[in-house]
C-alpha cells in the first residue's frame, strides 16, 4: 500500500508592491536601483543627460559620485555601452556638474 503525503504547504505571503528595476553602474559596475542612477542617452548623435529616465534612446547609467565617473572616463564605460569610439567630452563635463549640484534651487532631487 502507498504512503500518502502531506498536502503541500501553500507559497509564503508577499507584500505587494512594485519591484524596483536593476541597472549596471558603467563605472563600478554593480547593480543598484534604477532611481538611483544618472541616465545618460545617446539620441540624434549625440549625448545627454535623461533626468525623468524615459527618453526613448539607447542609455547607460552611471552612480552620482565622481569616483565613479572617473572610472568609467578610464575604462570607457560610456564608449563600450554606446558602442562609439570616442564620446565627447561635453558628456563629461555635464555628468561631473550633476554628480557635483543635482538640484540647482538646493531642494532635494526626487528620483
Amino acid at each position: 500500500m502507498k504512503t500518502r503525503l502531506p498536502p503541500p504547504l501553500p507559497p509564503p505571503l508577499r507584500m505587494k508592491g512594485k519591484k524596483t528595476p536593476l541597472r549596471r553602474c558603467v563605472g563600478c559596475r554593480e547593480m543598484k536601483g534604477k532611481t538611483s542612477l544618472i541616465r545618460v542617452v545617446w539620441a540624434d548623435g549625440d549625448f545627454s543627460v535623461d533626468k525623468p529616465g524615459k527618453a526613448q534612446a539607447r542609455g547607460a547609467y552611471i552612480c552620482p559620485n565622481s569616483e565613479c565617473l572617473k572610472k568609467a572616463q578610464k575604462s570607457k564605460g560610456f564608449e563600450r555601452s554606446f558602442k562609439r569610439n570616442n564620446p565627447k567630452t561635453v558628456i563629461y563635463a555635464q555628468l561631473i556638474m550633476e554628480v557635483t549640484n543635482p538640484c540647482p534651487n538646493g531642494l532635494s532631487s526626487e528620483r
